[in-house]
C-alpha cells in the first residue's frame, strides 16, 4: 500500500543536522552579495517520500532491499508471512472441490441411461398388466351379468384393474422424476455454488500476492522501520522510497519579489561543490506569508515575513542528497542568470 507523503514528519528531522550549515550558508550570501536584492534565496533540498506497507497487518517475513538501494518499478520490497490466508486458502480450496463433486454426480444422475431404462421396462410391464386386467374386468362383468360369475369375483376384477391402472401411472411418473426439471434446477445451482467457490478462492489468492510488496516507481530506499520477524500493521510503512522525480527544492521569498515568480517557471539551482546547470521547476506557491524559519535566518531579516516556494529539481538535478543547502536564482531569459 502507498501511502500519501507526510512532508510535516520529514522537514524538521533534516532541519537539526543542516542549521549550522545553512547558517554559515546565508552569512557567505550576504557577505558576497547573495541576497534576495540580488534575486538569490536560500533554501534546502527535499523529497516527498512514499511510504510502502501492507495490506493486511502480519509479521514481516523477507526484507529484500536496503537503505540507500536504487529499485526499479515491480522489483521485490519485502513479503509478509501469510499462515492465516494459507489457512483460508486451503479452506476455499476444498470447498471448492466438494462444489465440483457435487456438481458432477447430479450431471451423472441426469444423464443415467441405464437408469431411464429401466423406468421404461418398469412402464411397459405396468402397461402389460393394465390390459390384462382391462381384459379380465371386462369378461367378469359379462358374465355376472348372464348370471355366470359372482359379484365377489367382479369386485375383485375392478380391484385389479384399479390397482394396476394406479401403478402404470406411478411408472410413468418415476420416468418423469429421473428428467424433473427440478434436477436441472440442482445443476443450476451447483454451477452457482462452483463460480462462488472460484471467486473466493481468486480472492484469498489475490490476498496472499499482495503480502508480497514490490517498488511502485524507480527510487532510492531512504528509510527502514521494521526488519524480518516483527509485527506490522495493515497500511504502517515498513519502508520509505524516493523516486527522483520526487526530489525539490524549498525556498523562501521575501513578499516585494514574490511577483516575480510563477508556477511552471524555472530556476536555476546552486550549491557548494556542484556542477553548473542545474535546474527545477517551481511547482508550488504558499498562499498565505509566514516567519523565515529558524535555519534560513539572518540578523539583517529575521522579523520580515516570506512566503515559502517549491521547485521540483530537474535532470541531474535529481542527484542531489537530501537536506542539501542550495541557493536559487530566477531564470530570466533576457540575461541576468539564465542559460
Amino acid at each position: 500500500m502507498i501511502q500519501k507523503p507526510r512532508m510535516k514528519r520529514f522537514a524538521p528531522i533534516l532541519a537539526i543536522p543542516v542549521v549550522a550549515g545553512l547558517a554559515a550558508l546565508s552569512w557567505s550570501f550576504y557577505a558576497s552579495g547573495g541576497d534576495p536584492g540580488n534575486n538569490v534565496y536560500l533554501g534546502y533540498v527535499e523529497g516527498d517520500l512514499l511510504f510502502i506497507g501492507p495490506n493486511e497487518g502480519e509479521r514481516l517475513d523477507k526484507l529484500a532491499v536496503e537503505v540507500g538501494k536504487i529499485v526499479a518499478p515491480g522489483d521485490a520490497l519485502f513479503s509478509m508471512a501469510t499462515p492465516l490466508l494459507d489457512g483460508q486458502r486451503a479452506e476455499a480450496a476444498g470447498r471448492l472441490e466438494q462444489m465440483t463433486a457435487q456438481f458432477e454426480n447430479l450431471k451423472a444422475s441426469l444423464n443415467r441411461p441405464e437408469q431411464i431404462a429401466v423406468l421404461r421396462a418398469a412402464v411397459d410391464r405396468a402397461q402389460a398388466a393394465l390390459v390384462l386386467s382391462s381384459n379380465e374386468l371386462q369378461r367378469k362383468t359379462t358374465l355376472f351379468a348372464h348370471g355366470d360369475a359372482t359379484k365377489a369375483a367382479l369386485d375383485q376384477a375392478s380391484m385389479a384393474h384399479d390397482r394396476d391402472k394406479a401403478s402404470l401411472e406411478e411408472a410413468k411418473r418415476q420416468v418423469e422424476a429421473a428428467r424433473l426439471a427440478g434436477r436441472s434446477h440442482e445443476i443450476g445451482a451447483a454451477e452457482a455454488a462452483i463460480l462462488q467457490a472460484r471467486a473466493q478462492l481468486s480472492q484469498i489468492d489475490i490476498r496472499i500476492a499482495r503480502q508480497s510488496v514490490t517498488a511502485p516507481a524507480a527510487g532510492v530506499i531512504q528509510d527502514v522501520y521494521f526488519r524480518p520477524g516483527e509485527m506490522v500493521n495493515a497500511g504502517q510503512p515498513v519502508l520509505s522510497l524516493l523516486p527522483p522525480e520526487n526530489r525539490k527544492v524549498r525556498f523562501y521569498v521575501p513578499e516585494p519579489q514574490l511577483a516575480a515568480f510563477k508556477l511552471g517557471e524555472r530556476v536555476k539551482v546552486a550549491c557548494d561543490g556542484c556542477a553548473d546547470g542545474l535546474w527545477g521547476r517551481i511547482s508550488f506557491m504558499a498562499a498565505r506569508e509566514e516567519f523565515t524559519p529558524p535555519v534560513i535566518f539572518s540578523d539583517q531579516e529575521r522579523n520580515k515575513l516570506v512566503f515559502k516556494l517549491e521547485a521540483k529539481l530537474e535532470q541531474d538535478a535529481r542527484n542531489l542528497p537530501l537536506g542539501l543547502p542550495v541557493s536559487i536564482r530566477l531564470w530570466q531569459k533576457n540575461g541576468g542568470g539564465g542559460e
